[in-house]
């Protein structure tokens, strides 16, 4: 299940989403000429990375920042943008540039600080963008849970893109977090799922002030849930269908 944009118009031009993609894909793209070797990656994990153990012993605090500007791969990597990219723009609209820029580096501290406490001597090293990110589409839901997100579902040979409500997307997403860092208690098949879980609560909250100001309740009631603008809308798409 993959969002793939949503109807939800940006009205200002989000500078500092845009940046911080180009940021990502520019620093993943120096790490594999300057690191094109394991033993040079786990060289670079160890400087900058959020390994639990090395945090707990030598307090090293900053690499809760620069574990979000490093992907263990391209897959890694274009997801995270993809999320980044269809959610940004509108809470950048809403913030303001520069506020919204630090509202992703809290975010992505609440995110590195939950993967931190669930598990204070691991070695394992947290590395993606995907904590921050998960604070900027927590502070998604709070402010545009009515909002159509068009999803991308596939199974084996079934393909669809369904446009639904931004709760059900991102309640779901949220929930299957919260079900997997029960299971797996800590990092399961290299996912920090309580990363994606505190970053999510976190964005929440430090969006919370946002939502108050904008009325609230009254503010969902006002709009329905829906963004306070007109939605996008989009042309029926010009692939041609083929039969079976």
């Amino acid at each position: 299940m993959f969002p793939i944009r949503d109807h939800n118009p940006s009205e200002s031009v989000p500078y500092i989403t845009y940046g911080l993609i180009a940021a990502n894909i520019g620093i993943y793209l120096i790490t594999l000429i300057l690191f094109p070797d394991d033993r040079a990656l786990y060289r670079l994990y160890a400087d900058y990375a959020m390994i639990p153990a090395r945090l707990t012993v030598e307090q090293t605090y900053s690499t809760l920042f620069t574990s979000t500007f490093l992907h263990a791969g391209f897959m890694h990597l274009a997801g995270n943008m993809l999320f980044l990219w269809v959610f940004g723009d509108n809470l950048e609209d809403k913030m303001g540039h520069a506020p919204f820029l630090m509202f992703y580096l809290l975010s992505g501290l609440g995110a590195g600080m939950a993967q931190y406490l669930s598990e204070t001597m691991s070695p394992v090293p947290m590395v993606g963008a995907s904590g921050a990110i998960a604070g900027v589409m927590g502070g998604y839901l709070l402010m545009f849970p009515k909002a159509r997100v068009d999803i991308l579902i596939f199974f084996v040979v079934f393909f669809r893109i369904l446009p639904v409500p931004a709760w059900i997307m991102l309640g779901l997403w949220f929930g299957m977090q919260l079900f997997n860092g029960v299971l797996f208690n800590t990092v399961g098949g290299g996912v920090a799922y309580w990363a994606h879980a505190g970053g999510f609560v976190a964005g929440m909250i430090l969006t919370f002030p946002l939502w108050l100001r904008a009325g609230g309740t009254g503010f969902w009631k006002r709009t329905g849930g829906h963004p306070d603008h007109p939605a996008a809308t989009y042309r029926r798409s010009s692939v041609p269908l083929v039969r079976r």
